[in-house]
């Protein structure tokens, strides 16, 4: 079954536009997902909104946005007030600035989306943009209101399509040097340089999904699978598993070097 479109709209570029649609590009619907449950009954656990002072349920009627100002101090804001800050650009996405592909950090990138023309009409101009792009190497910024939140974007070709990226604000990404920037000036060692190029060489593969594949995402679906023929749960381990000793992380870099592509000789890789 195909799914709908996440959103549609228009993607323009000066005078050149077209209709286009947009999917988000990550799923998570696969992951196993938990529902809360009275042990005793087995009935779904349901959550409201309580007053934090009478503790009587809310209703949804009367929830409003607050902004705190001071101890019990709130400016209110209705949803109309929120939606009508939002730019114009809840249907289209004008591409007004181009930048290097390059000159973005993988850091601001949030959420990817893929963007396809959403009518065969508008599929040369979708492709003049596209095309445009790629030979020059860029990336075309734009704005656009999703899920009534207006957000940043970039544009980036990729093969017959677009993808979207939702771009972090600048008050999201961290500065690296207030990390990074105490640790020293210290380089590889010579003798050591040569050994972990050996490794990696030997270690390399191509990349597939496999790779990032969710372990526990099987032992889950493996747990409730023997649950759903048993019925029963499952008897308590008795007595407590022994402490293991902590792991002595003080090594001989260059030691173990020597061991790891030893054993990568032995293995016959």
């Amino acid at each position: 079954m195909a799914l709908r479109p996440y959103w549609r709209g228009y993607l323009k570029l000066s005078l050149v536009t077209c209709p286009v649609q947009m999917m988000p590009a990550t799923s998570e619907s696969e992951k196993v997902r938990f529902h809360t449950l009275n042990r005793q009954t087995r009935n779904r656990v349901v959550s409201h909104y309580v007053d934090a002072v009478t503790g009587k349920a809310v209703k949804e009627e009367d929830e409003v946005k607050g902004y705190q100002r001071g101890e019990n101090e709130y400016v209110m804001l209705e949803d109309d007030e929120l939606e009508n800050v939002a730019l114009e650009s809840t249907k289209t996405i004008d591409i007004s600035t181009f930048t290097p592909r390059d000159s973005i950090d993988w850091t601001w990138l949030d959420t990817p989306y893929y963007l396809s023309p959403n009518d065969p009409v508008g599929q040369e101009a979708f492709s003049v943009i596209r095309d445009a792009m790629e030979a020059q190497n860029m990336v075309g910024i734009s704005r656009l209101v999703i899920s009534r939140r207006e957000r940043a974007v970039m544009l980036e070709p990729r093969g017959k399509g677009i993808v979207l990226w939702t771009l972090r604000y600048g008050d999201e990404v961290r500065d690296e040097d207030s990390y990074f920037g105490a640790i020293g000036e210290e380089t590889a060692d010579s003798e050591m340089m040569p050994l972990v190029r050996q490794l990696i060489k030997k270690q390399t593969k191509d990349w597939s999904p496999k790779m990032v594949a969710d372990p526990v995402q099987e032992r889950l679906l493996d747990i409730i699978a023997a649950k759903k023929k048993t019925l029963k749960r499952p008897a308590k381990a008795k007595g407590k598993p022994a402490a293991s000793a902590p792991p002595n992380n003080v090594v001989n870099i260059m030691d173990a070097l020597k061991k790891s592509v030893a054993a990568e000789k032995r293995a016959g890789r």
